[in-house]
């Protein structure tokens, strides 16, 4: 079974447990990653560099609400074997609820090699009070963050999908015949080497004040949250030029089905900047982008670049 790594972030962000063997993660600025996120660089050993300065990852917050958990897979790349990231979430321990999840699909990572074949179980990273049981949400799906889907390059990458931690209650109508075509949009484009040299994803529902429908209460006392929307930050890289989109569709019952699911031109409608996206979560999405850069990116939202 693969190897994990486990950043706990409280106050003054603390490295609780890590694994052995090859760094699965990119050596801060290799990424691109010079950004300084909240709190200041001088608070982080080179573990947590090491995950805030991927390309992918969010502003992580530090206020002690959450915890910053980094999956991942030993795998075969260039001949060689190494750690892989899977993906990496910020749980909030008061919402039961992932913040975001953030991963990317590049040459390691875009393989189809396997199909679905993980089990839903708890999350063996997360402190057993922050663990809600693997069994069905009432009147909601046990909706992936990182779907399945998206990691098909082995059967350990595909396992760790199916983490509680990476679940989110959704309506059946939306999961499977509403949030899936987007899902669906991103793996076409993720595993075509024309599109993007890697395209960074970073998913999730809304968990702030104001934007959580109800709470589902699980057999132990947790009240897990309902998000009141849904979003997907996406930044491709190819040749050196980057591109951004982000969506945010509102989590209600849209009535499609899995065999009869909606258009992918449906979603054309719920695009938006990064910058618009990161107003309405407050989430700052790829700081880690050149400052010189950034703003410029994040402003983008050219539908016809992402097939729409």
């Amino acid at each position: 079974m693969k190897l994990h790594k486990l950043l706990l972030l409280f106050a003054a962000l603390t490295f609780t447990a890590s694994c052995g063997g090859d760094d699965p993660i990119l050596p801060p600025g290799e990424d691109g990653g010079n950004n300084e996120q909240p709190g200041g660089e001088e608070e982080l050993d080179a573990e947590a560099k090491a995950i805030v300065s991927r390309m992918e990852t969010p502003e992580i917050l530090r206020d002690g609400s959450t915890l910053l958990i980094c999956h991942t897979s030993s795998e075969t790349v260039n001949g060689a074997k190494k750690d892989v990231v899977t993906y990496t979430i910020e749980y909030d321990k008061k919402e039961y609820h992932s913040r975001w999840v953030a991963f990317r699909f590049d040459s390691a990572t875009r393989k189809k090699n396997v199909s679905r074949s993980g089990s839903f179980m708890d999350d063996p990273l997360l402190p057993s009070d922050c663990q809600i049981g693997s069994s069905s949400y009432s009147g909601y799906d046990r909706g992936h963050l990182c779907a399945s889907a998206d990691r098909l390059y082995s059967l350990d990458a595909n396992q760790n999908t199916f983490y509680m931690s990476n679940m989110s209650p959704q309506l059946s109508s939306f999961n499977q015949g509403y949030w899936v075509t987007l899902e669906g949009l991103v793996q076409k484009l993720g595993r075509n080497e024309g599109f993007s040299d890697t395209l960074y994803v970073v998913k999730g529902g809304t968990i702030r004040d104001g934007q959580i429908l109800t709470h589902v209460n699980r057999s132990n006392g947790a009240k897990v949250a309902v998000p009141k929307y849904y979003f997907m930050a996406l930044l491709r890289i190819k040749n050196g030029i980057y591109s951004s989109i982000g969506f945010l569709l509102e989590h209600k019952n849209y009535n499609y089905t899995y065999e009869d699911p909606v258009a992918e031109s449906a979603m054309k409608k719920h695009a938006m900047s990064i910058n618009q996206l990161e107003t309405t979560t407050g989430i700052n999405f790829f700081p880690n982008l050149p400052d010189t850069k950034e703003e410029s990116i994040e402003n983008q939202c050219i539908t016809s670049v992402w097939g729409l």
